[in-house]
């Protein structure tokens, strides 16, 4: 079983004898390696059980240390570095030759970012290659924004937790690129709102989803998923439809508790209605009630503004059976 800790020298030294350590980051925790060895990216691929066409993301420890892994730096982009990173923002940038072709799908770009993240970033800055750090679960599952959700989930499979709390932000990362017309994409809405990237770059245009040839990590549209039926819908309709048949349901809302329900079946995401609130304990909520005596879990969408862009991004790719015939 992984042993989980703050030890930054350990988790350097499994990182440099090719094995695997999970990292915190501020958005979720990953499952990292040596993203310069092929042995290394092949086992992240093997322990989440990946599909290899799904690229990674590369993680450095400053803005500095991404040169040598790139060929160009779209000033754009670069613009959109210098105010976010450290931060929840993933490029899309033109790779050198020296990142193997399994990190980035045989791509032509790479994925990279700064991470937020104290024992991270010292982490990262100790050593001599960037880390490769999918988020640290069985591939499609909900990510985890605590060490235990990885003690939980892949710790019989690696030999090292770096402990770093509770995820500050709890989505993963915006993903940015450009396309042949220079226009700004974002290939995966995240931790970073649209409206600061437009704020410094002009409008840019979403391109989320891809169902089988993704050319970003993240992009499937099935993903983030609980391991019980997960429907979206109008709350108030639904719980009282759901209870009168018998169904013992859970509830993932945005602000509304239901009273009807025992607590351990309902998990409010902000009484207050803050986003940022709603988005650091969305992993979190539904993976209590994929844990609890819960048959199915019903969710709500919450306001499509801010960060509740990517929050319903999630909670869409998490509905593994759209359409449930719930009458």
């Amino acid at each position: 079983m992984a042993e989980v800790g703050v030890d930054i020298q350990k988790a350097a030294a499994f990182l440099r004898q090719g094995q695997l350590v999970a990292i915190p980051t501020e958005t979720v925790y990953g499952l990292a390696g040596n993203a310069l060895d092929i042995k290394s990216i092949s086992s992240i691929f093997e322990t989440k059980n990946r599909p290899s066409f799904d690229p990674l993301i590369l993680h450095v420890a400053s803005l500095d240390r991404i040169h040598p892994f790139i060929s160009e730096f779209p000033e754009k982009l670069k613009r959109l570095a210098e105010a976010f990173w450290p931060g929840p923002l993933t490029l899309l940038i033109p790779k050198k030759s020296i990142i193997p072709d399994l990190v980035t799908s045989g791509l032509d770009r790479v994925a990279v970012r700064v991470p937020n993240h104290p024992l991270s970033l010292a982490l990262l800055d100790q050593l001599d290659f960037p880390l490769a750090a999918p988020s640290a679960n069985p591939f499609g599952y909900i990510s985890p924004t605590q060490a235990g959700h990885v003690a939980a989930q892949l710790g019989a499979q690696i030999p090292y937790i770096l402990d770093g709390g509770a995820c500050a932000v709890g989505l993963e990362s915006t993903i940015v690129g450009m396309d042949e017309e220079e226009q700004v994409v974002i290939y995966r809405l995240g931790g970073l709102e649209l409206s600061k990237i437009e704020s410094l770059v002009g409008s840019v245009i979403v391109q989320a989803h891809s169902s089988s040839n993704p050319s970003a990590p993240g992009q499937l549209a099935s993903h983030y998923a609980p391991r019980k039926p997960f429907v979206l819908g109008n709350l108030t309709e639904l719980v009282p439809q759901l209870i009168q048949q018998g169904k013992e349901v859970g509830v993932l809302s945005f602000s509304n508790h239901f009273p009807s329900l025992p607590s351990d079946r309902q998990v409010v995401l902000s009484a207050t209605q803050n986003l940022k609130e709603a988005a650091q304990r969305l992993f979190m909520a539904m993976r209590l009630l994929d844990e609890s005596d819960a048959e199915l879990i019903v969710a709500e969408f919450v306001p499509e503004t801010g960060l509740g862009l990517a929050i319903n991004d999630r909670l869409r790719r998490a509905e593994i059976q759209p359409g449930l015939d719930l009458k």
